[in-house]
């Protein structure tokens, strides 16, 4: 997926108005590269296939979870701050480096969100409240992820984890000790991507 072909798809799934909101935000974090590592040096000229449109996928496959949405790890803002900027949800960005939750919360005001959004410094552990999704990005390995965050969800809850190429041996590794409804499903960005989906997530 190219960079046109990007915003193309945010065109085509939301709208042009979303499309700039998103622009600006892709103008923030190449500002901010110059003084924090907010994305990999190498993705920086691919932020809409490599990160926008990575984390927007996400959207269509919590259309049946509505209500308030937790994501754990949110560092430059993917994929929660995306999620934010697309749809109306209620979403909190759990952040434990100051400096990135700096970034989050500077961001969610010059985007207009901030009657939206909830930026929260701390780790997933420290954090009190429940979602109806969950997202969680490059943060940790599955069976890690949920111990940390599991609090945070209900036997309701939808899990949506975008995963590099061993997102199948993570679900086996997690299996061990956790009981729930565990799928992967293809990214749409890059063909090595999967996305780990799970529900009814509880410790055996």
């Amino acid at each position: 997926m190219t960079e046109d072909d990007a915003r193309a798809w945010i065109r085509t799934h939301f709208d042009v108005s979303r499309e700039t909101l998103l622009a600006t935000f892709a103008a923030l974090i190449t500002t901010e590269a110059g003084l924090q590592n907010l994305v990999s040096a190498s993705s920086l000229g691919a932020l809409w296939s490599r990160h926008i449109v990575d984390s927007a996928q996400l959207i269509p496959l919590a259309a049946n979870h509505p209500g308030a949405w937790i994501d754990i790890g949110s560092g430059a803002g993917f994929p929660g701050l995306v999620v934010a900027a697309l749809s109306d949800r209620s979403v909190t960005l759990i952040e434990p480096r100051r400096k990135r939750a700096q970034f989050l919360e500077a961001a969610v005001d010059t985007l207009g969100l901030s009657n939206q959004v909830t930026v929260v410094t701390a780790r997933a552990e420290q954090f009190r409240g429940t979602g109806a999704v969950i997202s969680a990005r490059a943060v940790a390995a599955l069976p890690d992820l949920l111990a940390s965050g599991a609090h945070l969800s209900t036997t309701k809850t939808l899990w949506l984890l975008p995963k590099g190429p061993h997102a199948l041996e993570e679900v086996e590794a997690a299996r061990r000790t956790w009981h729930g409804t565990f799928h992967v499903e293809q990214s749409i960005t890059e063909p090595s991507s999967l996305i780990i989906t799970a529900k009814g997530v509880a410790r055996r």
